[in-house]
């Protein structure tokens, strides 16, 4: 069941318990029990419509909201307290203080929903308003990056002791392409549910499934950033295009595909290396490798050795557009295989 369809369950039966108790409520009245249903239902709806409005305030912005408004009300009182209204008639007085009331409430609710916790220490000084955090902020993992697979093996290295987040969103994801007809998919989405298994067995790292139903109309990539906003925690991705969305809306993102081109080995001249000449090369005489990270070697004076492997040694290195690109010389001596 996908959360959008659960959502709407509870709000069927929630406006469904709302007419039962208007029909009992009424059912000794001489009216009978009609009256309430249709009170109970309109009461339902509203509190239904009311949730909608409210789909995009979250809990953090009611906690502003109310220490606002708790503010605003403090400086009514005071205000009130000041007596300088104590020679207006008590019906005037009463109307000026519901007005200085409500709009001073108003006042503070907003000016607390617009700040940040930081500016809330020149308001108390001397007290931050700032969750408990463990040493790491936690990363929320998108779709693509748990099928890859590289982060299990990064876990189990130990360098990486954040807990990891995965949205409700995703294993829905996950799970749909499980069930796909299309091999290729099925096969993805199986592969990202056995990461996951792996993750939430290891002792490296705390897996958590992160539930939210505020947010259901949005696509995949705009929940991922906004879960990442909200828990205030880091987006780790290996998509570039929703790396620079995440940037953009101010949520630390990091693309596991920049880790691993920084963590290529870095080959200098005069570094030996056991390669295998699989490919002619564009000259006559050369003969082409390749290592584990896809970087290619191109081996001068290694044509009668294809489809050996042999000991080469590091002449020079070309940074082209397509990648880097490494030249070498066979070793003198060494035994070709």
């Amino acid at each position: 069941m996908t959360p959008l369809l659960t959502v709407n369950l509870l709000r069927v039966l929630f406006v469904t318990f709302c007419a039962a108790i208007g029909a009992i409520a009424s059912s000794e009245l001489q009216g009978g029990m009609w009256p309430g249903v249709v009170i109970g239902l309109l009461l339902g709806l509203v509190v239904v419509l009311i949730d909608r409005l409210l789909k995009g305030f979250s809990l953090r912005a009611f906690s502003s909201a109310t220490f606002g408004l708790l503010l605003g009300w403090v400086f009514a009182k005071l205000l009130s307290a000041s007596q300088i209204l104590i020679y207006l008639p008590p019906t005037t007085q009463w109307a000026i203080g519901l007005v200085v009331y409500c709009t001073l409430g108003y006042l503070g609710m907003m000016l607390a929903m617009r700040s940040n916790r930081d500016e809330f220490s020149l308001i108390i000084p001397y007290v931050r308003f700032a969750r408990e955090t463990t040493q790491h902020e936690p990363l929320v993992l998108d779709t693509n990056v748990i099928i890859d697979g590289r982060i299990a093996e990064l876990c189990a290295t130990g360098f990486l002791s954040r807990s990891l987040i995965v949205p409700r969103v995703v294993l829905g994801e996950l799970q749909a392409l499980a069930d796909s007809r299309d091999p290729t998919k099925r096969e993805r989405g199986r592969r990202g549910l056995e990461i996951l298994n792996d993750l939430q067995r290891s002792r490296d790292v705390e897996l958590t499934i992160h539930e939210s139903s505020d947010d259901v109309d949005l696509g995949v990539d705009a929940r991922l950033v906004r879960t990442a906003k909200v828990l205030q925690a880091s987006l780790l991705t290996n998509d570039q295009a929703l790396c620079q969305v995440a940037r953009l809306q101010q949520v630390p993102a990091l693309n596991l595909s920049d880790l691993s081109r920084a963590l290529r080995p870095v080959f200098v001249v005069g570094d030996e290396i056991e390669l295998a000449l699989l490919k002619e090369g564009r000259e006559q005489h050369q003969a082409v490798g390749y290592l584990p990270d896809g970087t290619m070697i191109v081996v001068n004076h290694a044509r009668p050795h294809l489809g050996k492997t042999a000991t080469v040694i590091v002449s020079s290195a070309l940074q082209t557009t397509a990648g880097r690109l490494i030249f070498a010389e066979l070793k003198d001596g060494a035994k070709v295989s």
